[in-house]
């Protein structure tokens, strides 16, 4: 009886009638492409938000995660926002130039710019359709 009982459980769970939601693979982060900086593969860059600052002017939001064991000292990125439904020759939604205070081992630190756009705040891919890259431009 108790075998019969544990078989019908494993049954519900395979059939699925808990309605639970299918989980999704995840999304790989952002990371650096084509920099030859060899700090590059170290760092992530997550978190986007996006806020209207005025007419022509958007603030973004983002972190910057340094998976190193190792300081890094002051750093400066251009970033690229694509949307992850664009094709690798479309332009990107926004680019900018970022620069990144000192990050400790393992550190995360958030960063904010205002980037000059044509676009309003409405007309922006949300925050899960958007793929950022990088390249580090300083140091060399």
């Amino acid at each position: 009886m108790r075998n019969a009982i544990g078989f019908s459980l494993f049954l519900f769970a395979l059939s699925g009638c808990g309605n639970a939601p299918e989980a999704k693979a995840p999304v790989p982060a952002a990371r650096a492409t084509a920099s030859s900086n060899p700090v590059a593969k170290y760092l992530e860059v997550v978190g986007f938000r996006i806020q209207e600052k005025g007419a022509g002017k958007l603030e973004v939001q983002f972190g910057v995660v340094n998976h190193s064991e190792a300081d890094l000292g002051d750093l400066v990125m251009d970033v690229n926002l694509r949307t992850t439904a664009g094709k690798p020759d479309d332009l990107p939604v926004c680019s900018f130039s970022a620069k990144i205070p000192a990050l400790g081992p393992l550190e995360m630190k958030p960063v904010t710019v205002l980037v000059p756009t044509k676009l309003r705040v409405y007309e922006l891919p949300d925050w899960q359709f958007l793929k950022p890259d990088f390249q580090i431009t300083s140091p060399q």
